[in-house]
Order: C-alpha cells, then sequence, then structure tokens
C-alpha cells in the first residue's frame, strides 16, 4: 500500500461516523435503539454501526412526509427548484469526500466513483431544467364548445428503495425526479452501502429543505424496506434491484394500489459481427463487464462473436484479462476492487463453480495474495458456454463473462434473446442496415450499437421481459412521478340533456 493510499484509508476513517435515521428534519435513532454493523469489503472488518430502521421508523418518516408534501408541493416551482439546484451545487463541493466514502464503503475503484459522483450532481440539475422545459401539458379544443387541457401535478409520498451498486448516483437519479416534481421522499438505502445515503442526507440537510421533504431510513428490506411497500400513505415504489426482490415487492404493495417503477435484473448479449471495428469492441465488452467490479445491472454478462472472428477475439480477451489491474480500490490505477460482501462473493464463486460443473473452460486473472482478506474475484472468461446453461441464463452479478459464438445474423438474434431478461443489448457491425435491424430485434429495453454503455439522461431506462416495468429518465420520469390530470371547461352554450325538465 502506497503512502498516497495509506493516507486516503486513514482520512476515510477519520470521516466515518456511526449513522443515524434521518427523519423530518432530523438525525436520529431508530425506536427501537437497535444497529447493525456495516462491514469493509476490502478486509471484512466493520467499519460502523447503523440504525436499524423497522415498521415504526417508517410510519414516523412516512408521517412527515406526508404532512410535508402540503406546503412542499405547493411551493412555486421556481422556490422548489432552487433548493433542487442548491443539492447539486453542495454535491460539486464534496466531491472527493463522497467518491471517497463510497470506494471506502462498496470496494469500487476510486476512479469510477468520482465520475459516479460527479454524475450524481447532474442528476439534480437535469431534472430541474427538466421541469422548466418539458413539464408541460396538452390543450384539445373542440370547435367553438370546449376546451380540454392537462396538467402534471406530484402525486405524493414517494417510496425509494436503492441498491448497493453505485449507490450514491442511483439514490440521486430517483431523488431528483422525485423532489424537482413536487415529492416528498422516504429513502430506503440498501444495507450494504449505507454511507451514501447518510451523506445524501447530510447534504440536503444542510442545503436547508423544509423538514419532512427527504427522509431516510436504514434497515433491512424484510423490516424496513416491507414496511415502506405496504405503507397506504406511500403512494409511488420505485425499486432498483434483483428481480425476485421486486416481484415481492409488487405482490405486498399490490393492496394499496401504489404505482411501481421496476428496473430489475439483467443478462445483456453483446453481439460482435465479423465486420466489426475489433479493437472498439474488445474495449466495450472489457469495460462493460470488468467496470465497477461487474456489478452492473446493464454489465455485457454475455459475449456472441462470429465465428470467423471467435479465435482472435478470444484470444485477445484472455490478454486483456491477464493486464486488468486488481488492487486496492482507493489505488487510482486499480480497474476491478472487491465484490460488496462476503455472501455476494460467495454466491459469484458458486456460479465459476457451476460453470466448471457444466462444461465450460474457465479462465481467471490473477488476485494478489495481500488482498486475501477482501472479497475479490478475478475477471473471468467462461469459454464454451452456451445457451442451456445456467451460468447463461442467470444474472450471476460479478466480473464474469459468458463467451459463444455464431453463425449468422438469425441464429444470434434467437440466441440473445433466449433468457428470461431484456434490459440491455450491444451490437457491434460496420453494416449500419444490419446495426439498426439486430438492434430492434433484440428484447430489450435499451441498445448500443458500436457504442459501450453511455447514458443520455433525456433518454427513458428500463428494461423488457423479468427486467422491469416503467421507464425513468428524461421526461418519461414524469408519467411515474406525477398524476395527469384533465380539466375540461365549456366555452360555449352547448346542448345539455334536461332529465326530469318535462311536467308529467
Amino acid at each position: 500500500m502506497t503512502q498516497q493510499v495509506a493516507s486516503l484509508y486513514e482520512e476515510a476513517k477519520q470521516k466515518v461516523k456511526d449513522i443515524k435515521l434521518y427523519i423530518n428534519g432530523e438525525f436520529v435513532d431508530a425506536e427501537s435503539l437497535e444497529t447493525f454493523e456495516n462491514i469493509s469489503p476490502f478486509t471484512n472488518e466493520v467499519i460502523n454501526a447503523v440504525a436499524s430502521g423497522d415498521k415504526v421508523d417508517i410510519d414516523r418518516a412516512v408521517t412527515a412526509a406526508k404532512q410535508a408534501f402540503k406546503g412542499w408541493s405547493k411551493l412555486k416551482v421556481s422556490d422548489r427548484l432552487a433548493y433542487v439546484y442548491k443539492i447539486a451545487d453542495l454535491i460539486d463541493e464534496h466531491i472527493e469526500e463522497i467518491a471517497l466514502l463510497e470506494s471506502f464503503d462498496t470496494g469500487l475503484p476510486i476512479s469510477q466513483t468520482k465520475k459516479q459522483v460527479a454524475r450524481s450532481a447532474d442528476n439534480f440539475r437535469f431534472y430541474a431544467d427538466m421541469v422548466k422545459s418539458r413539464l408541460v401539458g396538452d390543450a384539445y379544443q373542440v370547435d367553438d364548445e370546449y376546451i380540454n387541457y392537462t396538467v402534471h401535478k406530484p402525486v405524493g409520498v414517494a417510496g425509494l428503495i436503492t441498491p448497493w451498486n453505485a449507490p450514491f448516483m442511483l439514490e440521486t437519479w430517483k431523488v431528483a425526479p422525485a423532489l424537482a416534481t413536487g415529492n416528498t421522499v422516504v429513502l430506503k438505502p440498501a444495507e450494504w452501502s449505507p454511507l451514501s445515503a447518510n451523506l445524501l442526507a447530510e447534504i440536503i440537510d444542510k442545503a436547508g429543505l423544509p423538514k419532512g421533504v427527504f427522509n431516510v431510513v436504514h434497515g433491512f428490506g424484510e423490516t424496513a424496506g416491507a414496511s415502506l411497500v405496504a405503507h397506504p400513505d406511500v403512494q409511488l415504489i420505485s425499486f432498483t434491484g434483483e428481480t425476485k426482490t421486486g416481484s415481492e415487492i409488487m405482490k405486498n404493495g399490490a393492496d394499496t394500489l401504489k404505482r411501481f417503477s421496476m428496473e430489475l435484473g439483467g443478462k445483456s448479449p453483446l453481439i460482435v459481427f465479423e465486420d466489426a471495428d475489433l479493437d472498439r469492441a474488445l474495449d466495450a465488452a472489457t469495460w462493460g463487464i470488468f467496470s465497477f467490479n461487474g456489478e452492473r445491472c446493464t454489465s455485457n454478462s454475455r459475449v456472441y462473436l462470429h465465428e470467423s472472428i471467435a479465435e482472435e477475439f478470444i484470444a485477445r480477451l484472455k490478454e486483456r484479462v491477464d493486464r486488468i489491474i486488481v488492487g486496492d480500490p482507493m489505488d487510482a490505477q486499480t480497474e476491478v476492487g472487491p465484490l460488496i460482501h462476503k455472501r455476494h462473493y460467495e454466491n459469484v464463486k458458486r456460479y465459476i463453480e457451476i460453470a466448471e460443473e457444466e462444461g465450460c473452460k474457465v479462465y481467471a486473472g490473477q488476485i494478489p495474495a495481500q488482498f486475501s482478506r477482501g472479497n475479490y474475484v478475478a475477471p473471468t472468461l467462461l469459454l464454451n458456454a452456451n445457451n442451456s446453461m445456467r451460468v447463461v441464463q442467470e444474472e450471476i452479478f460479478g466480473p464474469v463473462m459468458a463467451v459463444m459464438t455464431f453463425k449468422d445474423e438469425e441464429e444470434v438474434i434467437e440466441l440473445a434473446n433466449d433468457v428470461k431478461y431484456g434490459l440491455a443489448a450491444y451490437v457491434w457491425t460496420n453494416d449500419m442496415k444490419r446495426g439498426h435491424r439486430v438492434s430492434q430485434a433484440m428484447e430489450s429495453g435499451m441498445v448500443w450499437v458500436n457504442s459501450q454503455n453511455v447514458r443520455d439522461l433525456r433518454t427513458p431506462f428500463g428494461g423488457s421481459k423479468y427486467s422491469g416495468i416503467g421507464r425513468e429518465g428524461g421526461y418519461y420520469a414524469f408519467e411515474f412521478y406525477t398524476e395527469t390530470q384533465v380539466v375540461h371547461v365549456a366555452i360555449g352554450e352547448q346542448h345539455i340533456p334536461q332529465f326530469g325538465k318535462k311536467e308529467n
């Protein structure tokens, strides 16, 4: 460990403190006074203690949010958005600190967390701008008799349940549009990455939002999360996470007829045709699965190579895997760090064992011996894979890529769509007619052609099949975060039927 990296660890340890809930503008203990331990993915030592909220704490937070909604939703739009812009400015002021603690908390390489945090500030500015420019209604004139028009109104209390991969950025991805459109928020962050949500609470508290507009209840899914989903005063649930959990959330919220936005699992294909720019496709394939430690819903965990270029491409993939820097997440040179939690690490390792049992040839990079205490899985290729295997059909969510071949366009379309997920897909070809044709044949919510996963905040984000329901991003988020009301206005003296006016 270099002196610079050691100093970053010392700085992180000094900044970390035990975490409380944030309810009605105050940092408070859980009503039960119970806490849980937050564990370092790098050393598996305890980082800090976190207040463990449950139903009572969710009730307190929802009550505060419901009360605050009365004033927050009635603020002038310009006044409300001034708060949103201020949050963005405060994030910019704290980028280094947030990136440091996010890396310390999650094991994500610090070079990547810095970029994510910068995107988080953009999320707030973007949605403030979007509300000003695109939160507009329509008008429908009916001759000289009526004018009918629509308005968008905030819904109420939004329950936001966020994941542990890229937590700060994904928290802001939900919080920003919820607040900008006039809703109040109860955030239930993932228990494996609590530092980010606490930092966001501190920033929003510093921004001076009215009490109760934003609340954070830490805790476990089966207690805090389930209580948030079932609460009758929560109208919206936005969830990012595993598909099975998403299904349970929808079942638990059905009785109160909640509106759901679900961004769930993925098993996304990357297709490389024989005429593709192989250098760029190689860059995209390796970055797309090994960045974020492989803990990414849109990662290209399945790669399909045209048989004419497969041998060369696989040889170059092996070279890349051998050179990827597996290391300390605080080291700016590190490309792959430890997985978030021992339980997840064991699950990913189990899938690699299953791959060998199913007949795959496993090719993996090396983990330096000094990192033996961490949850490290080396960048791994599953060669000789096929679509019948569990490791091709099921989401692994780690730095593990199944590599397969195909003969022609028709075959690869069938193979790419032959999974239950439909989040993302990637197509590499210099024949743009084929690029459009194949991309539109993909059963996925998003497709990138000759590109790695690059987000445009204006576009809809979400998946099909088992990968989710609904779209967020751009003005598409307004369909979820606002209620559309139509107002019918008579402007003429049109005929009204006169029931009961005639005498018998």
